[in-house]
This record gives C-alpha cells, structure tokens and sequence, in this order.
C-alpha cells in the first residue's frame, strides 16, 4: 500500500512538472510567424509583418515602441483607406487583447524598418524588442523574405 502511494505521489509530481513549461511557453506573449520583405530595388525602409499573440493575460499587452539592432529606426505604422485615398500613420499604441492577435499584414498594420545597418539577404534573421507600456519587452525573431515575400 505505501509502494502504490509513493508510486502515485511521484507520478503527480512528474506530471506537474512536465506541464509547468507548456503552460508557461504556451500563455507568454509572442511573435508568431515574423517576416520582413525586402523591396525590389535598395531602398532606405523595409516593411515588416506577422503576429502578436497574448493568449493568457486578462490585461491588454499594450506596445509603445520597437527597435532593433538591424535598423536605425524601428515604429509601428497603419495603413488605410480614406475618401479612395491610402495614408499611413504611425500608431503610438497598440494594444493586444488576452485570445485577439494583433495582425501585421502588408496594407494594414505593419512596422516601418528605416535604414538598415548592412545590407540584408533572403533567409536571414533579424531580432525587434517590442517596448510595452509596463516596461517589459517582447522580443521577435523575423525572417528576411525576397521582394515576393
């Protein structure tokens, strides 16, 4: 009887532990699926995409900024339509609701990438920290795409 217990007890142990890390990678913000397309000719900016996920918290992620150590300058830009004519805007906050992503898409919202420090290749990676409104940061890995994306 004190084998099966014991035997028990170490199972439940075992099986916490073994979901603590899911549970934890699984709710933490992230950037899912991060890109950056490179334009057709050289140019001083690039765009960059993908997604911003808070799956867990029941207060907004709220990001304020961005920079990285492959740009100049890094800001969250939208893009939209008003009376027929495109205009892009910077956005100073951007909120991400517990289970809404935020989506960065080409014609939507998106990160304006300014004057790269070296030239940048297809298939390479590029880091951006995202500054939050609480001092934390997020940080994203995007991949380096071709003009096609």
């Amino acid at each position: 009887m004190i084998r099966i217990r014991r035997s028990m007890a170490l199972l439940l142990v075992w099986i916490a532990f073994s979901a603590l890390p899911a549970c934890g990678r699984g709710c933490d913000p992230a950037v899912i699926d991060g890109w950056v397309r490179l334009p057709p000719v050289a140019m001083p900016m690039l765009a960059g995409f993908g997604r911003i996920e808070n799956e867990c918290s029941a207060q907004p992620l709220i990001i304020v900024g961005a920079s990285s150590p492959a740009f100049a300058e890094v800001s969250l830009h939208e893009t939209r339509v008003a009376d027929g004519i495109s205009r892009m805007r910077a956005v100073d906050e951007l909120p991400v609701a517990a289970g809404q992503p935020a989506m960065l898409q080409p014609g939507g919202l998106h990160l304006m990438l300014m004057q790269p420090h070296v030239p940048l290749r297809a298939g390479e990676r590029v880091a951006i920290e995202f500054q939050l409104k609480d001092g934390g940061t997020l940080r994203g890995e995007f991949e380096v795409r071709g003009p096609g994306g």
